[in-house]
């Protein structure tokens, strides 16, 4: 096994091992077959399973989540890849309305076990309709699942838990992290969904994060540290179900808290998360709660604009710094 494995290899090899351990499991979406997808997720997929379990479908968002859907309501267990998130807006109807609905309105007769997987967030300059955080989106619906992980090793194992699910999964593969590497994931490995992870333990603020601001705040906190500010990270790793118990536990340790998140900070996740942290855990609190999260504007072309729109170190840092000193 190798040394290493980077993020973009971590999610062909994550949806490989299921499509070998299920013969259920399909995958379909716009050039996912002989041309790998467009960021090289599905590389390898058409080669060693074929025509048969790959499909490669026409540009149309609607018929890739509409075939999903009637696949998974008739046994079988397809992950279906829209391009970019900015794009799952083309296939609402479908994401918000017909498929976290199914289950309960049968009355638990008809199950819908997909897998929604997309290309999300910015960092590339990909401009304003193809940079967006769009988690929080899929927040608002209930009965959808919402996984975003940030290592290669967690993509591998939340991959196998959400096509294991008999719910259906939004998948939120970051675009930044493709090119980062990390250790490979041992064989059977299943990250149940739900479960965040303390990945940088410590004392004084605890500082949460999803994706691609887990990188960003482990970087805020080695800064801090040579402040003498121990700061602990805790990686969600999933919005739906939202593991509270672990931030709770983390502030009973440090009782300060900062939030951040690529979302833009109007209807961001860290809004509800905070909420709920008010409402549960006031009580461990020394501190106002703070958030860091993108500006509410379109996402910028020019790198150095886009910037000055997302949570950066510099920024986690100083809110962190500052709340430190309350």
């Amino acid at each position: 096994m190798a040394d290493v494995i980077t993020y973009r290899q971590a999610v062909a090899e994550g949806i490989a091992r299921e499509m070998r351990r299920d013969p259920a499991v399909v995958c379909l979406g716009e050039d996912i077959g002989a041309a790998g997808g467009v960021f090289k997720t599905t590389a390898g997929l058409y080669e060693e399973f074929g025509a048969g379990r790959v499909w490669d479908t026409p540009i149309s968002e609607q018929a890739i989540v509409g075939a999903a859907m009637g696949a998974a309501m008739t046994g079988m267990r397809p992950v279906a890849e829209i391009m970019f998130s900015d794009f799952l807006a083309c296939c609402w109807d479908y994401l918000a309305n017909e498929i976290p609905k199914v289950r309960y309105m049968t009355g638990g007769q008809v199950t819908v076990p997909l897998v929604v997987r997309t290309a999300n967030g910015g960092g590339l300059g990909f401009g304003a309709q193809h940079s967006q955080a769009t988690e929080n989106w899929a927040l608002t619906v209930p009965g959808l699942k919402i996984a975003a992980p940030a290592t290669p090793a967690d993509v591998i194992g939340m991959m196998a838990a959400a096509i294991r699910s008999d719910d259906p999964v939004v998948f939120f593969e970051h675009k930044g992290l493709f090119a980062g590497k990390g250790p490979p994931a041992p064989p059977d490995h299943v990250v149940e969904l739900g479960h965040a992870a303390v990945v940088r333990e410590g004392d004084d603020v605890t500082l949460v994060a999803l994706a691609s601001m887990v990188p960003v705040a482990l970087s805020a906190a080695e800064r801090l540290a040579e402040e003498g500010i121990d700061v602990e990270v805790v990686d969600l790793r999933c919005l739906v179900p939202l593991d509270v118990m672990t931030v709770l536990g983390s502030l009973a340790k440090t009782s300060r808290l900062v939030v951040v998140e690529e979302n833009p900070y109007q209807g961001g996740w860290g809004g509800t998360l905070v909420s709920i942290v008010a409402d549960e855990g006031f009580g461990l609190l020394d501190a106002p709660v703070r958030r860091v999260a993108a500006a509410c504007v379109p996402l910028p072309f020019a790198d150095v604009l886009e910037r000055e729109v997302v949570p950066t170190v510099d920024k986690v840092a100083a809110t962190v710094r500052d709340l430190s000193a309350y």
